[in-house]
């Protein structure tokens, strides 16, 4: 619970919000209102009640209405970390045990990532550890709770007497760690993965014949990754440095990539436009204002003396 005023900006309520769960520090996290079916990356300088009115009068505009029905748009509000730069798995145990965690066990378990059968056994027998602790009978029920410990796509490599009998070793060896720490051994574990740390969006591509109609596209601290959405081979990555604009609307989204004239586009049918253009521009913002704090202070020019 937290007390919101008519002066009170989105960068108070992240900072109240870092205080109160005592996060080491909220950089890369954001205040997130979901409307609807928008979930929308809010402005750390606009103040919240602007913020809020200005995100629904856009759902409104953009989502019919019966005439005459009255309009109710419940909302609600998430703190998520948004730029995954510079995240260190056991660095900030609140932030990975409260945030990292429950942000990238969802997207692990709808098999967004390139994962080994060897891997998927280490990982499910840390998610148990996360969810079940040391109690065991939940084993018995593994036919209903493997999609909670396996990405999807993985389930069927074995069968579930194989999964239950691979589990029961793995959780012998986890038996003596805390579930925060089963927590951060898992996000040290996935963070080795180009993917790590991504917002996933599956789009309609048109602009490159030699790839799949439909592809993954993960933006993250490398930049955009296009992943084969069936194999999840990393097709090929688009460094921010190679990007020189982009553009989206309410069904695309557009990137031009190198110089103007000699470079490449690529073109994207997608609903989730709004969200790869903010998320795009996020990221550039931040590795651009991390350049010139590394510079520092640029010296007077003999003009200005």
């Amino acid at each position: 619970m937290l007390e919101v005023g008519a002066n009170t900006r989105v960068r108070d309520v992240c900072e109240s919000i870092a205080t109160r769960l005592q996060l080491a520090s909220w950089d890369g996290c954001s205040l997130f209102i979901k409307i609807s079916d928008k979930v929308i990356s809010q402005k750390e300088g606009d103040f919240f009640f602007d913020s809020l009115r200005h995100m629904s009068d856009w759902v409104k505009k953009n989502k019919p209405q019966k005439e005459g029905a009255p309009v109710t748009l419940p909302y609600q509000v998430y703190f998520m970390r948004k730029l995954w730069i510079n995240v260190a798995p056991g660095k900030d145990v609140n932030a990975d045990t409260i945030l990292h965690y429950h942000q990238e066990l969802p997207k692990y378990l709808r098999g967004f990532h390139k994962c080994s059968r060897e891997d998927a056994v280490h990982l499910a027998g840390l998610i148990y550890k996360a969810q079940f602790d040391n109690d065991r009978s939940q084993l018995a029920s593994i036919p209903k709770i493997l999609r909670e410990l396996v990405p999807e796509n993985l389930t069927r490599l074995m069968s579930s007497e194989e999964w239950k009998k691979s589990l029961l070793v793995e959780c012998d060896k986890h038996k003596d760690k805390t579930v925060q720490e089963a927590k951060v051994a898992f996000l040290k574990w996935i963070c080795r993965w180009p993917t790590f740390g991504s917002a996933f969006f599956e789009v309609k591509q048109t602009s490159e014949p030699s790839y799949p109609d439909i592809v993954l596209i993960a933006i993250n601290r490398h930049g955009v990754l296009l992943i084969h959405p069936k194999t999840k081979d990393l097709l090929t990555t688009y460094p921010f440095t190679k990007i020189s604009s982009w553009s989206s609307g309410s069904t695309y989204f557009h990137m031009a990539l190198g110089s103007l004239g000699r470079g490449t586009r690529l073109l994207c049918e997608t609903s989730l436009g709004y969200k790869m253009d903010d998320l795009l521009t996020s990221y550039v913002q931040q590795l651009l204002s991390a350049v010139n704090k590394q510079r520092g202070p640029r010296a007077p020019s003999l003009a200005s003396t």
